[in-house]
């Protein structure tokens, strides 16, 4: 074994091939027929957050060699951090929040697109088009229920009124964002893709884009011309209480520091959380909530060893800054010994699995995961 993965506490691999293959599943779920402005809905990819903190300089390589063309960041921060990455002149960098004020020549500069989400971004825009002398591309972003981010109904109908507000803008993309996606029973999606409808509709006619992960299987006609996925990409299931129709893309493993006996009535960890029912064989494990294994999934989940996978280990007591304790009593002694890699996300125990048992969803244990595991990246030889 690598010698620095020794060092560590535990090791975080990453499926780079994983991401390109659920980047194409994804292709395959919105590829259909219909009146649209290009032939088929076009896939984007969410790369926010570092691409959900599996490193979004590896990342975005991966799935523009599958052929993704159009990356959305958060912050004019993170486009600038990823401009080096997006290799393909035809790609585009889009920036969620738009230009921070004061930044619009900035983010130009940086080959960068901004989502405008509100008037005064608009007129900042606005401005340094008129300065330069010509049109500037642009995204449009409308708020069609979720009072989250874009312009509200208000704003619109000012800008169809008075279309000189678009001077020199290029609008290259109408979005919104869709609030209950991952419920898709409840009411409000279908009311926010007649808002989208509407809103969109008296805006200059460009593609649409409303659906990310989930909105992507609440059916055709949520797709328009763009999704935009994020956490699907990175194996987090996009249809909860269903199959998960995406590849795991993460392993997380975490190196046994100690195994030990404990009696009967034996607390074990900070505050006692944890009372031994039954004379046990616990194990010591090097990651904790430092390493963004979140403290709240202490006393419920479990961990796996990878040869005794029928064997949950549940994990007890509270998770500490750096080590959490599992039972391992119900495994043959001997078989966990220092230094053994146990999995706390893996082929038998999913990443939301894990996320549930922490009272969480995909999204944040994902980006929680820290940087002190020696990280492994496979799939992009």
């Amino acid at each position: 074994m690598n010698v620095a993965a020794q060092w560590a506490g535990g090791i975080l691999n990453i499926d780079l091939q994983a991401v390109a293959e659920n980047y194409r599943t994804l292709c395959q779920v919105i590829r259909r027929p219909g009146p649209l402005s290009v032939p088929h809905p076009l896939c984007a990819a969410a790369v926010k957050a570092d691409a959900y903190g599996l490193d979004a300089s590896l990342v975005a390589p991966v799935l523009e060699e599958a052929g993704c063309r159009h990356f959305f960041v958060a912050h004019l921060a993170e486009g600038v951090a990823l401009r080096p990455s997006v290799k393909n002149p035809e790609s585009s960098i889009f920036v969620l929040h738009g230009p921070p004020p004061g930044t619009a020549r900035d983010l130009l500069e940086a080959g960068l697109v901004p989502v405008i989400n509100s008037m005064e971004q608009l007129t900042e825009w606005r401005a340094l088009s008129h300065e330069l002398g010509r049109r500037l591309p642009a995204v449009l972003q409308v708020d069609s229920g979720m009072a989250r981010f874009g312009m509200n109904a208000e704003e619109v109908a000012k800008i169809a009124a008075d279309p000189t507000l678009l001077d020199g803008i290029e609008t290259v993309l109408v979005m919104s964002h869709l609030a209950c996606a991952d419920t898709p029973e409840v009411r409000s999606n279908r009311a926010q893709l007649e808002e989208f409808q509407r809103l969109s509709a008296m805006l200059p006619k460009a593609p649409r884009s409303l659906a990310a992960s989930s909105g992507i299987f609440l059916g055709p006609d949520w797709h328009f011309d763009l999704v935009r996925p994020g956490a699907a990409l990175y194996g987090v299931n996009p249809t909860p209480g269903k199959p998960n129709p995406v590849k795991p893309v993460i392993r997380l493993q975490a190196r046994v520091i100690q195994t030990r006996s404990i009696p009967e009535g034996q607390a074990v960890g900070y505050g006692g959380g944890f009372i031994a029912p039954r004379p046990s064989r616990i194990a010591l494990l090097g990651i904790g909530y430092g390493d963004g294994f979140l403290r709240s999934i202490s006393g419920h989940g479990a961990a796996i060893l990878p040869s005794q996978s029928d064997v949950p280990l549940p994990v007890i007591g509270r998770v500490s800054m750096d080590s959490l304790a599992v039972d391992v009593t119900d495994l043959p002694e001997g078989s966990v010994r220092a230094g053994d890699l146990i999995d706390l996300i893996g082929p038998h125990n999913p990443l939301d699995a894990a996320a549930m048992a922490a009272g969480t969803i995909g999204y944040e244990f994902l980006t929680d995961l820290g940087r002190r595991y020696h990280r492994t990246y496979t799939g992009n030889e």
